[in-house]
């Protein structure tokens, strides 16, 4: 969608979106510590994966604050707003819709009233099964505000749970829905009933929780402080904050930390449906997935691709920055140079401006623009991460072309994407999705390049060094690991 009201864009074209990377949760519990700080420069390395609105939540022991809006993390938040934010727990969250709207109302933390104390709960993924856990919800409710209203020992004047639509406030009021002795208890009953990706960090006033389910779709991993822990989508994120990585939470695993320790519990049995595209795509190049590093992982991608689509060319340049790994494998693995082509303009993508139709036509240039001296009479290979409409892999050849390319051979370090996500990933509509329609010769006439070729689904998968079986492949194969029951408009984290 156009952007034009204010709201950032990161794309190298607005009018091409690529995968969006839906949400990065992160969570604290370090008595001593600075933890809504700490939370804030966790929050910072997961900025990649949602840039619409940011939150934290903290917890002193006695109370739960809350500070979250509209924007990038170091817009949101500001020292004075760290300084309120006090307590030995926090709990943050940097938001892209997937499905719902970039309103306030939907930014995380959620908070809510539970017969337990309040939780706040942040949610990385897409639930499957949203109405038949709304309609459990409803059912519900009556006897849960009664509930609620005895356990904090007043009336509310309205009502105590949702203020959004998307799946993440469900979860939020389902748990004032359970009986229990405890928010664990709580949690352990209601879980199982949860379908879909989502890797959730929650806690209440001493306790924080996080929980994986149980096809462990989204990353989420867990690390140690000298005097506290830490759980975060990303292991980058561990590493910013001075956190040493302990291990993966485990697929149908909740864990609680509080004065005790550490606890696990399992609430469903694994069965693991990783999302290969975090590999290509998603991740950050410095995190590790499943114990792989993903900058070696894509790096192997473009040595695959170079073996399964070699080309005769002088230099290989990549679609800055998310192809530069693939590139520097496709560049090892056929001897050909590897060199910069398009220099990135870091600054215009941050533009609160919709630029005119005359400048829209000049399309990609306001963020890349190509190096002739490196290009002028070469023949190239063009790696880029993925294609989804193709307009962005469109204008790069013809700015190519313009700035003297010999040949322009376009490689891509993943598969033909065939099919939407429903577990958090925000792609195009099908029917958007060039290769959905067309074949790879018809998508390289209609790109203007000489060449065209996509990696194999299984030269991808080898490079990531995980079973096949392991992993969800469902934008490539259509082979959906997690029946899909509804995924409605305005419901996504």
């Amino acid at each position: 969608m156009a952007r034009g009201d204010g709201q950032l864009t990161h794309e190298i074209d607005p009018q091409d979106r690529g995968p969006q990377d839906e949400c990065g949760v992160f969570g604290v519990w370090a008595p001593g510590e600075e933890t809504a700080k700490l939370t804030y420069f966790g929050l910072y390395a997961l900025q990649h994966r949602g840039q619409e609105s940011a939150g934290i939540a903290a917890s002193n022991g006695k109370q739960i604050l809350i500070y979250r809006d509209m924007g990038l993390v170091s817009q949101v938040f500001h020292e004075r707003d760290l300084e309120l934010l006090q307590g030995h727990i926090a709990v943050g969250h940097t938001r892209y819709s997937t499905t719902g709207s970039p309103s306030f109302e939907n930014a995380q933390p959620t908070l809510g009233p539970t017969p337990f104390g309040t939780v706040a709960l942040a949610h990385n993924g897409n639930l499957t099964n949203f109405d038949a856990l709304e309609a459990m919800a409803d059912s519900r409710r009556d006897h849960a505000t009664k509930v609620v209203e005895e356990a904090t020992k007043k009336t509310s004047r309205t009502r105590p749970f949702r203020d959004s639509s998307n799946d993440t406030s469900l979860v939020t009021e389902l748990f004032a829905t359970e009986e229990g002795e405890n928010l664990t208890e709580a949690a352990l009953t209601l879980l199982p009933h949860v379908e879909g990706a989502f890797s959730l960090v929650y806690m209440d006033e001493h306790t924080l929780y996080a929980a994986r389910d149980r096809h462990g779709v989204r990353p989420l991993s867990l690390g140690r402080l000298e005097n506290g822990w830490v759980v975060a989508s990303e292991t980058a994120a561990l590493d910013i904050v001075g956190a040493k990585f302990v291990r993966d939470i485990e697929p149908g695993e909740l864990i609680a930390i509080d004065e005790d320790g550490l606890r696990s519990h399992r609430f469903a049995e694994p069965d693991q449906a990783r999302c290969v595209f975090e590999y290509v795509y998603l991740a950050r190049p410095d995190s590790m997935l499943a114990g792989k590093n993903v900058h070696a992982a894509r790096t192997q991608m473009g040595r695959q691709l170079a073996e399964e689509y070699p080309v005769d060319a002088d230099l290989v340049i990549a679609t800055p920055e998310s192809g530069t790994p693939a590139a520097v494998g496709y560049a090892e693995a056929s001897g050909i140079p590897f060199g910069q082509g398009l220099m990135k303009n870091a600054y215009v993508g941050r533009t609160f401006i919709q630029p005119s139709q005359t400048l829209r036509q000049l399309g990609i240039r306001l963020k890349l623009n190509p190096i002739r001296e490196n290009i002028e009479g070469r023949r190239l290979v063009v790696v880029d991460d993925s294609i989804v409409r193709g307009n962005t892999q469109r204008a790069l050849v013809r700015m190519l072309r313009e700035a003297g390319a010999a040949e322009v051979h376009v490689r891509i370090s993943s598969p033909p994407v065939k099919w939407p996500c429903f577990y958090g990933i925000d792609f195009a509509t099908r029917a958007e999705l060039i290769a959905n329609g067309l074949t790879t010769n018809e998508i390289c006439e209609n790109l203007g390049a000489d060449s065209l070729g996509y990696i194999s689904l299984d030269g991808m998968i080898a490079a990531t060094q995980q079973e096949r079986s392991q992993l969800c492949t469902a934008c490539f194969s259509g082979e959906y690991p997690i029946p899909v029951n509804n995924t409605p408009a305005d419901k996504g984290c």
